[in-house]
């Protein structure tokens, strides 16, 4: 029997659907037997970022509608021997879905699939209230450096302890090694420190990621750091014991002092 991960945010736009979508490719990649569960209805975006928009015939509210069989639904990742795709609907709303129905589903699914991520919505609309109920094995809440984030977030995990869950574990994604060396961005474990819950990831801001998005290319197929992070991040998902590089807390090698730039001072303007 697989687990099931519940990946949510507390609000939208900290790389969620790309941290879950990183994640499952490196864990299929590590042997295992993986299905993203799309489960932002109205608002799909992993057939995107898999690169398997065109081969959507079936989605999650045909499967829970029985429009469909789970098997019929389950869409195959190109180049990825064991990773599916059971994409969103487009078009429903999520109080078209009984929460009773989707814990069914993902039961079926966690027969099947060694790891079930469920990429959630972001914030903490009636969706993840429905989702929440199909009790997961482990929540992560992914969220950015920033206050903004880290507030969200910290709403986030409030309302999923509330729900009896377990203990979410945090991602801090869009690390800027530069800013936390000048004590401007706090480092990762300094952010779960102040959430007082653990951590699971750190992932450092790249431009190759956005580069890659545009490229229609999935960043699991980039040579860039992000995808060395979310490999040590799929092998804790495994219950392997990985050191955390901790970005900006290593010294800047000589050849890097040379080549950088010092940063633009933040300046505020009259008015």
């Amino acid at each position: 029997m697989g687990s099931v991960w519940l990946i949510a945010s507390g609000k939208g736009g900290v790389g969620k659907s790309t941290v879950s979508a990183g994640t499952a490719t490196a864990l299929n990649r590590m042997g295992s037997k993986v299905c993203i569960v799309d489960a932002d209805i109205g608002l799909k975006c992993q057939d995107t970022i898999l690169g398997v928009e065109n081969n959507v015939v079936y989605d999650l509210m045909d499967v829970a509608r029985k429009g469909c069989s789970i098997r019929q639904a389950l869409i195959r990742v190109p180049e990825e021997e064991n990773l599916r795709l059971l994409a969103a609907s487009q078009f429903a709303r999520a109080k078209d879905l009984e929460p009773k129905v989707f814990d069914g589903i993902i039961k079926d699914l966690r027969d099947s699939f060694d790891h079930v991520i469920i990429d959630c919505p972001a914030g903490l609309e009636r969706n993840l209230r429905i989702l929440t109920q199909c009790h997961p094995d482990h929540t992560v809440v992914v969220l950015t450096p920033d206050d903004v984030s880290i507030q969200d977030a910290k709403r986030l995990c409030a309302f999923l302890a509330g729900k009896e869950l377990p203990r979410p574990q945090l991602i801090v994604n869009r690390l800027i090694p530069d800013l936390v060396r000048a004590k401007e961005m706090l480092p990762a474990k300094a952010a779960a420190i102040r959430l007082s819950y653990p951590l699971l990831g750190e992932i450092p801001d790249d431009r190759s990621v956005y580069r890659a998005l545009i490229n229609h290319i999935r960043v699991m197929d980039v040579d860039c750091e992000v995808r060395s992070a979310m490999i040590r991040i799929a092998k804790r998902m495994r219950g392997e014991k990985v050191a955390f590089p901790e970005y900006g807390s290593e010294k800047p090698s000589l050849l890097s002092r040379l080549r950088f730039r010092r940063m633009k001072e933040v300046r505020t303007i009259d008015r």
